[in-house]
């Protein structure tokens, strides 16, 4: 019978290769996203999701492993009767947004900062609303990025896209057609995206949703006039046609509290 000598060194090289080969199944080629939509109708109750959002759920969140969330706000929430407050969160596996309630829940500082929100009345609710959203990243950008911003956030403009598709094909058509050169095109112009992610649930399906930043609006103005020039003649190709049926934009500027 052939007799293996196990030397230390032999032992050390076997046990990286079988960490290697395992971790090399775990790793996420691509990022998982959430978005979650708060929608409210008075200051009274913008002021308590604030006091949540910023004293309770991203000081758990951070516990937990999540960095980076954005929060933002429409500029028009104030002539709009739908307010909204937009939390936007990023993981490299869905299944710590499947069981992040249960997490938090968990967590007694949580609890404890959070409780006017979690234990309010039900004649007087928090919100009207909680909608969540959750995304897959494109191949052509698989993890969000970190907005490279120098203005004060009071001043930025976060502007945030949807892109309803007709048809499921015709949506996966609008993807490509970012993945082969409509992402290229943002990244040259400098448009500072954070991410751009093919929606796997939400209501307004099949779509994908996108997020860019800029300095101020006058900077976001100037990107967009820049931008069509560069992505006239993708746009006029004919295997890119009819591949949105309706396009959403919304003006943001962030929370004071928000991670970016």
């Amino acid at each position: 019978m052939l007799k293996i000598s196990y030397t230390p060194l032999r032992i050390l090289i076997l046990f990286l290769f079988f960490f290697c080969v395992s971790t090399s199944y775990s790793i996420s080629k691509s990022a998982y996203f959430q978005l979650k939509v708060y929608h409210f109708k008075s200051l009274d109750q913008e002021h308590s999701i604030d006091q949540y959002l910023e004293k309770a759920y991203l000081p758990a969140m951070h516990k937990l492993g999540f960095k980076h969330i954005a929060v933002f706000k429409p500029i028009e929430n104030k002539n709009n009767e739908d307010k909204i407050i937009y939390v936007f969160t990023s993981a490299n596996d869905l299944e710590k947004f499947v069981h992040l309630e249960k997490n938090l829940l968990k967590d007694k500082q949580y609890l404890e900062a959070g409780k006017s929100y979690l234990d309010a009345s039900h004649s007087n609710p928090p919100f009207t609303r909680v909608e969540t959203i959750w995304m897959q990243a494109f191949e052509g950008m698989p993890f969000m990025d970190i907005p490279k911003l120098k203005s004060n956030k009071n001043e930025r403009v976060y502007e945030l896209r949807s892109y309803e598709g007709p048809t499921e094909k015709l949506s996966l058509n609008k993807i490509s057609m970012f993945n082969d050169g409509e992402i290229g095109i943002f990244k040259k112009l400098n448009f500072n995206a954070v991410f751009y992610g093919k929606v796997i649930a939400g209501s307004t399906m099949p779509n994908l949703i996108y997020l860019t930043t800029f300095e101020n609006m006058k900077d976001r103005d100037e990107h967009w006039k820049a931008f069509g020039p560069l992505y006239k003649p993708m746009a006029e190709m004919p295997k890119y046609q009819n591949n949105v049926s309706k396009n959403v934009t919304i003006l943001c500027i962030p929370a004071d509290y928000s991670d970016i």
